[in-house]
């Protein structure tokens, strides 16, 4: 057994054969180790040495005990230079925190609500998202985009309420739709899948915020939490399939932006159960060229000054203009108008997900004879 020895060197951790045979990365790793212990011991030591410094000038220079007008500038002067000094240690101090923990908010935040790649078979991508909580990247909004063997399927979703209270829901409903999305053949499976875990997880909820567990009141009952999901699902031939739970319906950009709406929604998740028939909708086609904007209601409920909504169809196709369109671009353009109609950060989440078909041929359907498929050049 190998006893730790406070302030033994790192290296002296390891056997001297481990260290002899040790391969190139551990000797480095043993530096940065070595390097974080000596400034930890100096963001320690060195208040420890400026006070004790103060208390000897006060107490044991002969200077500090006299009572001139001289003698106080002087006492006045050096415990202004180490007040100053611990001030400017404190403040980098945790400024270095504050960088830490930014970080690792942001490692937390891609990993829940993660980057998209930029195509995924044949679709190129680009989503964007912005906060109502100052600071947060991530607040109510969720979406996800995966290629499965029963075809490209996707997820927009919008949990009750904004913020960080918001993100555990977020991370359950997602956390299933990733297993889902894969697992199950019919789309109607995956959105039970998703009723069933957001389920548990307000259940859950319940319990850690019981009076008898000592919580304290929490600012939402869970009777009021609800989820508007949007499920779809591309084919091969652009077809689109979807179940919406309470979510605005996406839109279509072929040269102006068209609303793929059919039928009333289902309601939203949480509050009531899912009906014993879920009739998958056949909303139209995504046809080579042609672009898919999905996004929550914090892109139309956005206001001005004034209270004017933000002009969100307009938006889109005035962005949508000049073929082809390119996702990122289309999200810069639409949100740049988004912050400019309203002069400050919305009062709900925002988040806009771009689908473009690249892939080459849609085969004509016989229901649609006027409308032809077109090649990408």
């Amino acid at each position: 057994m190998i006893r730790i020895r406070a302030g033994a060197p790192c290296r002296a951790l390891l056997p001297a054969r481990v260290r002899n045979r040790a391969p190139r990365g551990i000797p480095r790793l043993l530096r940065q180790v070595e390097r974080k212990r000596a400034r930890r011991a100096l963001t320690l030591g060195l208040p420890t040495v400026w006070g004790a410094f103060a208390i000897t000038y006060k107490l044991a220079c002969p200077l500090a005990q006299q009572e001139g007008m001289g003698a106080r500038i002087v006492s006045s002067a050096v415990f202004f230079a180490v007040g100053t000094g611990l001030i400017l240690h404190v403040r980098r101090a945790l400024l270095r925190e504050l960088r830490q923990i930014r970080e690792v908010a942001g490692a937390a935040q891609n990993v829940l609500l993660r980057p998209l790649p930029p195509r995924i078979e044949g679709l190129a991508l680009a989503a964007g998202r912005l906060s109502a909580s100052r600071g947060a990247s991530v607040g109510g909004d969720l979406y996800e985009v995966a290629a499965t063997d029963h075809g490209v399927r996707v997820i927009m979703g919008d949990v009750r309420g904004h913020g960080l209270a918001a993100i555990a829901t977020v991370a359950a409903v997602l956390g299933s739709f990733r297993e889902a999305a894969h697992d199950e053949a019919e789309l109607p499976h995956v959105l039970r899948r998703l009723e069933r875990a957001l389920a548990r997880h307000l259940r859950e909820r319940s319990r850690a915020e019981h009076p008898a567990s000592g919580a304290a009141a929490p600012d939402s009952p869970l009777a009021e939490e609800f989820v508007t999901v949007l499920l779809l699902e591309i084919g091969q031939d652009g077809e689109l399939s979807a179940l919406n739970c309470g979510h605005p319906w996406p839109h279509l950009l072929s040269g102006h932006a068209q609303p793929l709406a059919d039928g009333e929604p289902l309601p939203p998740l949480g509050p009531f159960p899912l009906p014993a028939e879920l009739p998958v909708l056949h909303i139209g086609k995504l046809l080579p060229g042609e672009v898919l904007v999905l996004h929550t209601d914090g892109m139309e409920d956005a206001r001005d000054a004034a209270g004017a909504f933000f002009p969100l169809r307009d938006a889109l196709a005035d962005a949508a203009r000049v073929p082809p369109v390119s996702p990122q671009s289309l999200i810069r353009s639409v949100y740049t108008e988004l912050l400019r109609h309203t002069g400050k950060l919305p009062a709900d989440d925002a988040a806009l997900l771009v689908l473009r078909n690249d892939r080459k041929r849609v085969p004509r359907q016989q229901s649609e004879p006027g409308r032809r498929a077109r090649t990408m050049s």
